[in-house]
């Protein structure tokens, strides 16, 4: 399943808001980890980077670095606003909210009884987290990648049924299909720099305008064994 429930990391190493950004620093190092969130009562209430950690460091060195890490709060560092992922959403959601907000990790909250549990867990619980290590794990996965194979790589007519046409006409290769991606953004009509217009598959050259640009394409990408 492609659901961020399924891909998250269940065993979280987290902190209170008064934990020092060197205890903090040394959870990072140890556990191999960049981000870290920050609970009361298991209840969510900030996150902290590496980074933050790092940008909170003072410029000093030796024992005196040490102490003043000892002194700051992870809670003055953290951030407070934090966007999360229900274990529900699905794991492109999670990549999207990502890529929208130029965040690296979504902290995984229950808003409410999970489906197909046994036992409710309280709202606002904290579960997980979702990483991009984890979006890319999970879209290895998704293209069947793992397995040896062969990729064929189609650009057809942005119409109705093409889809199915397509695949149709890669099963006659007898061939399993593992995979089928599509990629909207050919609906732009890109250009196909120094690909002679002879060149394009009999899917393409029916799409082609006047002008010889790829008009109303979707990019299919279809992964076999």
């Amino acid at each position: 399943m492609l659901l961020v429930r399924d891909w998250m990391t269940g065993k979280l190493v987290t902190l209170s808001p008064e934990a020092s950004v060197a205890e903090a620093l040394t959870l990072c190092r140890e556990r191999r980890i960049r981000h870290i969130p920050i609970v009361e009562e298991r209840h969510l209430v900030g996150i902290v980077s590496d980074r933050d950690l790092r940008d909170a460091s003072p410029a000093l060195s030796g024992p005196e670095r040490a102490s003043a890490l000892q002194e700051i709060r992870v809670g003055d560092v953290m951030t407070r606003e934090v966007i999360t992922a229900d274990p529900q959403d699905s794991i492109e959601n999670a990549a999207q909210e990502m890529y929208e907000h130029k965040i690296q990790s979504l902290p995984v909250v229950a808003e409410g009884p999970m489906v197909g549990e046994v036992s409710a867990v309280a709202e606002e619980e904290l579960l997980g987290i979702v990483t991009s290590s984890d979006v890319m794990r999970a879209l290895v996965m998704l293209t069947g990648l793992p397995e040896p194979g062969c990729r064929i790589e189609v650009r057809a007519p942005n119409r109705a049924g093409i889809l199915a046409e397509v695949v149709g006409e890669i099963q006659n290769l007898e061939v399993d299909i593992v995979s089928v991606l599509s990629d909207p953004d050919l609906r732009s009509g890109r250009t196909h720099h120094g690909i002679p217009a002879s060149d394009h598959g009999p899917f393409e050259r029916h799409a082609e305008s006047e002008d010889g640009r790829l008009r109303g394409l979707l990019g299919i990408v279809i992964l076999c064994t």
